[in-house]
């Protein structure tokens, strides 16, 4: 690989390489023809001291498309395993590649990942590359979520490639710089528990707790409490995507980070109207993945890490499965106390309880019937949105406005304490698809500035502007037939 004179490389270790081999291989990126730097975040660059490291020089792009490399870094891939759409397969880093870990100025280490650098081992059939679009779009959509204060993986830079890719269309090729608390999947623990050895599982096992909880390894029963650790991180992050109208798309087991973090963001997408078995992706048939179901599949996918940890929970089979039923009963009450807060914020109520669920039941099967925006409804109720939709107009919403308001003076809820609640929790905006692929065909004709300018909003997403007419950003028709693409 060809060797440049790099600007000064911030801290980096490689600490995932301790794990026995079964797990990675080593392995370099592809380097490919004519790199250029598209996009560069350069908050994220400084948080991690890349400050010295200009989006304008040829080592930039030539680090970060994973063409040329400073000397200490060595590369791997990582093996994993999964349930997709229900169904488990051995998998792997098939267009990923890990460079190392770096620590950000807080002293935290993050790994930082290639996506779209070529052919591993893990590859099978697969080019190992990825389009201008799936980036750019993984580019905008990661970075809106951290926006709206949701736990995800960050996007450091795209790099375009030169080369033609060929997914449904034939596009110029990227490389995304992925940045995430570890890329340790459910996955993982699956592969783990059914291809390698007990010595296998606990070393990985260890591993991730010293990396994410250290603290438990001294907990009365540490893959327990490990567990508990991991459902709540997925409790909270499933119920902010509820909370946003978020669709990931893809909730594989080989997609849910034990990081709790929101990772593979292919076919994702934001809802425009309400429609609970809302789904956009092309793949996703049978809608398993629908919005409804996301808290549902959450749980799945928990069983499945659950089964995985068994034997490490408790060397009597019998009594693992006693603990782990007990803890699996109790996720599903985390979920609906979470959920339940989740709704009760968003229109203003602190201390939501079932009693309240028939009056969000009535909101959401209006938002339903009526296909209303399920953003800029929550913005109506607000007060900061006057709309000119008829909907709004009509006997059961203003029905349930009046029942909303009377229950507030039951509660004792003031309005002022309501309004402040529901601004936290209701963004003013979110990339709505239009708008994603507006600028994603502005990408790919050479023009960045739409998508920047979309990345630039996506940052403040909880502003209000008084006056500003929010219904002029939903698109004629809704979501209609939009559909998302995986891009492997």
């Amino acid at each position: 690989m060809p060797s440049l004179s790099f600007p000064r490389t911030p801290i980096s270790e490689i600490t995932y390489t301790s794990l026995p081999e079964s797990f990675y291989q080593f392995t370099n990126p592809t380097p490919v023809a004519d790199p250029k730097v598209i996009f560069w975040n350069e908050g994220l660059a400084d948080e991690f001291q890349f400050s010295d490291w200009n989006k304008q020089e040829e080592t930039t792009a030539k680090f970060f498309s994973g063409s040329s490399l400073p000397d200490g870094i060595r590369p791997f891939a990582q093996a994993y395993a999964g349930h997709q759409f229900g169904h488990f397969t051995m998998l792997g880093d098939g267009r990923t590649i890990v460079m190392g870990e770096f620590q950000n100025r807080k002293g935290e280490w993050f790994d930082f990942q290639w996506k779209g650098s070529g052919r591993t081992k893990y590859s099978r059939n697969g080019d190992g590359r990825a389009t201008i679009s799936a980036m750019v779009r993984e580019y905008i959509m990661s970075e809106a979520m951290a926006g709206l204060q949701i736990p995800t993986t960050r996007s450091l830079a795209v790099v375009k490639t030169g080369e033609p890719v060929l997914r449904e269309e034939v596009q110029e090729g990227a490389v995304l710089t992925r940045v995430a608390s570890s890329h340790i999947r459910v996955g993982t623990f699956e592969y783990a528990y059914q291809a390698l050895s007990l010595d296998e599982l606990e070393a990985l096992f260890r591993y991730t707790v010293n990396r994410h909880a250290p603290e438990l390894m001294s907990a009365e029963n540490p893959a327990l409490s490990f567990l508990e650790f991991v459902m709540k991180r997925q409790v909270t992050l499933v119920t902010h995507w509820m909370r946003v109208g978020f669709i990931h798309g893809v909730m594989n087991t080989d997609n849910m980070s034990l990081a709790g973090e929101t990772i593979d963001y292919g076919p994702c997408a934001f809802m425009n109207g309400y429609f609970g078995k809302r789904v956009f992706s092309s793949i996703d048939a049978n809608a398993r993945y629908a919005f409804a179901n996301q808290m549902g599949i959450a749980q799945w996918n928990l069983a499945c890490l659950t089964n995985s940890l068994l034997p490490l929970i408790d060397p009597n089979e019998e009594k693992a499965i006693e603990l782990a039923k007990a803890k699996l009963n109790e996720l599903e009450m985390w979920f609906q106390e979470s959920y339940i807060r989740m709704l009760g914020e968003k229109i203003g109520f602190p201390n939501l309880t079932e009693k309240d669920l028939p009056l969000l039941r009535n909101l959401y099967q209006w938002m339903q019937d009526r296909e209303a925006d399920f953003t800029n409804t929550f913005l109506v109720l607000e007060g900061v949105y006057t709309p000119k939709e008829t909907i709004y107009q009509d006997s059961r919403w203003k029905d349930w406005v009046k029942d909303w308001q009377e229950e507030k003076k039951k509660q004792g809820i003031r309005e002022e304490d309501a309004i402040s609640l529901m601004q936290k929790s209701n963004p003013s905006f979110i990339p709505r698809n239009h708008m994603v692929e507006i600028a994603l065909a502005n990408v790919r004709q050479g023009q960045m500035s739409v998508a920047e300018t979309l990345i630039k909003r996506s940052q403040n997403p909880y502003i209000r502007e008084l006056g500003y007419d929010y219904g002029e950003e939903v698109p004629q028709g809704g979501d209609g037939n939009y559909q998302t693409f995986c891009g492997t």
